[in-house]
Parts: C-alpha cells; sequence; structure tokens
C-alpha cells in the first residue's frame, strides 16, 4: 500500500495502491477498447433506479472475455493492466493462433506466463476446467452458473470461492459470502483467486475521490424528513421508531437482516445460507 504525507486532513490517513509495482505500464490496445455512455445508476426510461451514482472521470470500456470459447488454446500473458470498469486487473494474452483478447487476471500470474481453457489443463491459476475435473479445496473465480453461459460470480478483487464437495452431477461451492451453494458440474471455472487483493485496504480520505469514481453523496435517512424516508422526522435526533431498519421504501434493510425473497427460482440451489453481521 501506498501511504501520503498529512499535509492536509483529508491526506492524513489516505492510502492508494502502488500501481507502478503491479502493472506492466502498457497502453491499452485500441481494437479491445471502445466508448460507452455510462447510465449513472438509470435505465432506459432515465429514470434512477440505483441511487448514489453519477459524475466521475471519463471512462474506456475494456472488452473483457468472460465467455471463454477458445479451448485448447494455450495464451501467453502480454500485459498487466488497470481497468477502470472494475475493482482487479486485466491481463492482454495472445493466443497460439495470434489472437488477443482481455481476460480478468488471477493472483500470482504475470507476463510471460501461459494460462490454458481445457477439460485436461493443469489445476493451476489462470488455468480455467469444469467444475467436475477440480478438487475439493481448490480456489477458484470467474464461476459459470450454467454451461457456456458465460463467467458470471466471483470476480471482483480478491475474492475466491472454495470447492467443497462434488454430489451427483452438481458441485458445492463456498461463496465469498459464506454461502454455500450448487452448481452444475459441467460449468466451467478459472482456478485462483483475483488479483489486487489490496484493494479493499485503500482508504479514499476525502469527498474528492469518491466523486472521481462515480459516486455520489449518500444521505442518512433520519437526516430527512419524515415524508421522504421513514427514519426521518422528529423534533431534535430521534430514533427510528421501528425495530428493524428500513430502506426508504420501507423494505428490511442492513443490520444482517435477511432481503432474500422467500420464492426465488435459485433457492432449490442453495445449500447453506450466507452468515451475516460482525461475526460472519
Amino acid at each position: 500500500m501506498k501511504k501520503f504525507k498529512p499535509t492536509s486532513p483529508g491526506r492524513r490517513g489516505m492510502t492508494g495502491i502502488n500501481y507502478r509495482e503491479l502493472l506492466s505500464g502498457d497502453k491499452p490496445m485500441k481494437s479491445l477498447v471502445k466508448g460507452r455512455r455510462r447510465g449513472s445508476g438509470r435505465n432506459a426510461d432515465g429514470r434512477i433506479t440505483t441511487r448514489h451514482k453519477g459524475g466521475g472521470v471519463k471512462r474506456k470500456f475494456r472488452d473483457v472475455d468472460f465467455l471463454y470459447d477458445k479451448k485448447d488454446i494455450p495464451a501467453r500473458v502480454e500485459t498487466v493492466e488497470y481497468d477502470p470498469n472494475r475493482s482487479g486487473f486485466i491481463a492482454r494474452v495472445v493466443f497460439m493462433d495470434g489472437e488477443r483478447r482481455y481476460v480478468l487476471l488471477p493472483k500470482g500470474v504475470a507476463v510471460g506466463d501461459t494460462i490454458v481453457t481445457s477439460e485436461t489443463a493443469k489445476v493451476a491459476p489462470g488455468n480455467r476446467l469444469p467444475l467436475k475435473k477440480i478438487p475439493t479445496g481448490t480456489f477458484i473465480y470467474n464461476i459459470e452458473l450454467k454451461p457456456a453461459g458465460g463467467a458470471k460470480i466471483v470476480r471482483s478483487a480478491g475474492s475466491y470461492a472454495e470447492v467443497q464437495a462434488h454430489d451427483g452431477g452438481y458441485v458445492q461451492v463456498k461463496l465469498p459470502s459464506t454461502e454455500i451453494r450448487k452448481i452444475v458440474d459441467t460449468a466451467w471455472a478459472t482456478v485462483g483467486s483475483v488479483s489486487n487483493e489490496e484493494h479493499g485496504l485503500v482508504r479514499l480520505g476525502k469527498a474528492g475521490r469518491s466523486r472521481k469514481l462515480g459516486v455520489r453523496p449518500t444521505v442518512r435517512g433520519s437526516a430527512m424528513g419524515s415524508h421522504d424516508h421513514p427514519h426521518g422526522g422528529g423534533e431534535g435526533k430521534a430514533g427510528r421508531g421501528h425495530r428493524r431498519a428500513r430502506s426508504k421504501w420501507g423494505k428490511p434493510t442492513g443490520k444482517g437482516q435477511k432481503t432474500r425473497a422467500p420464492k426465488k427460482y435459485s433457492n432449490k440451489f442453495i445449500v447453506s445460507r450466507r452468515k451475516v453481521g460482525k461475526r460472519r
């Protein structure tokens, strides 16, 4: 981690990542980069569906391969690059047939290393295999939920899941949330954990860094009026007036409360619900 001199209250305690030591210093490949309009938390009708998003530094979209449809062709890592659209680092790989793609970089893989997507690949960081070929206790990321569906879960910096059991055509995987979930064993996953594990230790230090990341201010519900939030209103500082914390729309939120839909389609795949609260 990189620390700063306390030249101002915002700089005191501020930390960052020393990218010069972790990245290869190469510029993005033009053919794999394109512009994209940021929705800023709005849907197709222009209405805000996710609050506290907007502004920020302009970004270019890196076309990262999450489908991994080039099988049995080894690829060499050419560069390690920063991606402003995700927390983990990305790598530009060149396949033996000359094609280049961006992939999510695992921890421990550097420039010059070779990775492959194959049913016969070794269980080594960066290699991608079907879940049925990955032994128990192995750390994995970029996990598919159905075959050929593309990597959907465990993609953020420093995260990994653990293969816990093979049972009747399914593999039980312990996710970063501590939930244990059954996934069909013909789905694919990448061995290892996502790079940039120090991402969670960064202290922004001041509001300006959040605004550059596209994060807008969050107002406490207790600071609002009663017509704006269930926690609002009252004379002076008042308690929320409810046993459980609520969102702006009256739904239970925070404090380890269960918010999952009771009849969600994927409930049958959950072996053990996630642990919530401080003891997690």
